[in-house]
């Protein structure tokens, strides 16, 4: 009798033990995922963050009157690197949707100057960086399913108890601002 309830409670020793290891594993492989995918986003960050000197010099020379579209540009690119370099998501959205709205007026602007839009290199780095924007929009969404997958399974039961254990933690979504999320004012760029 004894015996027998020595094995029938080592088994289940081994089954929860064999459980909390397939637990483990899975929320392992969930963090390394998002980091996984916070890293695509980041290369695309860099290459952008790389071709938007030589969109903003291309532009200079046509667009004397529009320092201020350029040094917006600018200024927003600067600080989406420092919220990449830092790794903080809050202010890398913030400074994400500055840098589209630059971009998107920067473009919109574009179209007063029809030698600058003629300008080959303009037209290919104006190309390069939209599909750079959409690939790190798609980017974006990847992640944020990754980070709500990861931090679903945290809260599950009894995967709450294993996260806990080895401290697992959450991670936070990519938001975008508020100004993002409203309707562009089409008459505005027709101004």
């Amino acid at each position: 009798m004894i015996v027998e309830g020595g094995f029938i409670l080592f088994g289940i020793t081994v089954i929860v033990c064999l459980y909390v290891i397939i637990i483990y594993n899975r929320l392992i492989s969930l963090k390394h995922d998002t980091a996984k995918a916070w890293s695509n986003i980041d290369v695309l960050l860099k290459q952008r963050h790389d071709e938007l000197p030589k969109l903003i010099e291309t532009c200079k020379q046509y667009m004397q009157h529009e320092r201020e579209t350029l040094e917006r540009v600018m200024q927003a690119r600067s600080s989406v690197s420092t919220a990449r370099k830092t790794a903080n998501l809050r202010a890398l959205g913030v400074a994400e949707s500055q840098l589209h709205q630059g971009l998107t007026s920067l473009f919109a602007t574009a179209e007063a100057y029809p030698q600058l839009k003629a300008d080959e290199s303009f037209r290919n780095l104006e190309s390069r960086i939209t599909g750079l924007e959409n690939a790190i929009a798609d980017r974006r969404e990847y992640y944020n399913e990754v980070v709500n997958s990861n931090n679903v399974r945290l809260e599950q039961f009894p995967d709450i108890f294993v996260a806990r254990l080895f401290d697992f933690d959450s991670f936070d979504l990519l938001q975008y601002s508020e100004a993002e999320k409203t309707d562009v004012d089409v008459r505005a760029l027709f101004r």
